[in-house]
């Protein structure tokens, strides 16, 4: 209670000694010039930073929209960095999938290959299996028999299935084929078959050749009997037959003819098969000398026994002197350098095709 009445005196007081304080101020600076220096230079100041808060409030507004301009371009490219990291994404996952496709393709391809190597081993292994035959056929054919025919549809049949395979490891082999046809077409040509055939037909009919001292006299005509005649005269005309019969007249004229026994006549067919025989041995051996002694001692022993006037001996003995006049000696050419090429052949992979 005692504090108040100070309190209010002292507010009282206050104002009144600010205002003699300022006023006192005022003075001096009336008084004195280098207060209003003072104060011009604080006005001065006061401007400057005025203007000074002016300029950086507008370089702070352009600061501000260049930042905003900033933040803007900085938001696209981010958005664009996402957008791109997103088909970076989608460009990898197709790369994956394009090399996982790639991957598949390759070891496709690998599969077709072998596929491919197998097939063509199996086809050519089959071809080569027949050619072989084929070569190896007319090689036999050749060697044991000299049949030049056969050998060359063998080795005929052979290019043909040569011409079949076009890699180039079969060129050997396809030169060789063809030089030894060359070769086996350049040769005198005679059927080997067709005369072991004729051969085979005249063995056939050796047992059904007339002797000649089998052969018989052309009969007289018989006398026409009279039906007017009498009883007793057609028995006399028969009695004369029956007697006539009795006995034959056979002319031989200048050959001389032996007569054989039943068995020597068995033996005589028999000699001439055994003849007919070798001499089918020698044409198929290529031995010429014993091939015409053969067929020549079998035509000595028809014309020497057999009816020569009959058809089927004349037939045979023509047969035999065609026979006769082939040569059967020829000097028929090997084979080797082929079944060499053969060999080689064998021996050599397959190669596949190179793959595009």
């Amino acid at each position: 209670m005692t504090t108040e009445p100070n309190d209010h005196s002292q507010s009282s007081t206050t104002p009144q000694s600010a205002h003699a304080h300022a006023a006192r101020r005022v003075a001096s600076m009336r008084s004195s010039p280098l207060t209003i220096v003072a104060f011009v230079l604080m006005i001065s100041a006061v401007g400057v930073t005025a203007w000074q808060w002016y300029v950086a409030a507008d370089v702070g507004s352009e600061l501000q929209s260049e930042v905003e301009t900033l933040n803007t371009q900085q938001e696209e490219a981010a958005a664009s960095a996402q957008q791109t990291e997103t088909a970076l994404h989608a460009t990898e996952a197709k790369l994956a999938a394009l090399e996982a496709k790639w991957v598949e393709s390759q070891a496709q391809q690998t599969t077709l290959q072998n596929l491919y190597v197998e097939l063509t081993r199996n086809r050519e292994d089959s071809a080569l299996t027949d050619i072989e035959q084929s070569i190896l056929l007319a090689s036999q054919q050749l060697q044991i028999a000299a049949n030049v025919r056969a050998a060359l549809l063998g080795l005929e049949n052979a290019q043909s299935r040569l011409q079949t395979l076009s890699h180039p490891r079969y060129a050997n082999l396809r030169r060789e084929v063809v030089r030894d046809i060359d070769r086996l077409r350049a040769l005198p040509q005679f059927d080997v078959h067709g005369l072991s055939a004729s051969i085979d037909d005249l063995l056939a009919a050796v047992n059904s050749l007339p002797l000649a001292m089998d052969a018989r006299t052309r009969p007289e005509p018989v006398a026409t009997v009279v039906v007017n005649d009498s009883w007793w005269s057609r028995l006399a005309q028969d009695f004369w037959q029956e007697l006539r019969q009795l006995v034959r007249v056979q002319r031989t004229g200048e050959r001389e003819i032996e007569l054989l026994a039943p068995d020597q006549v068995f033996f005589l067919r028999e000699n001439i098969k055994l003849r007919l025989l070798s001499a089918r041995v020698a044409l198929l051996s290529r031995d010429a000398k014993s091939y015409r002694q053969d067929l020549q001692a079998v035509q000595d022993m028809l014309g020497a026994h057999f009816e020569i006037a009959h058809r089927s001996v004349a037939e045979t003995r023509v047969t035999l002197t065609r026979l006769q006049g082939v040569g059967v000696q020829v000097e028929v050419p090997d084979l080797a350098h082929t079944l060499e090429a053969l060999r080689q052949l064998r021996h050599t992979p397959v190669v596949a095709a190179p793959s595009r």
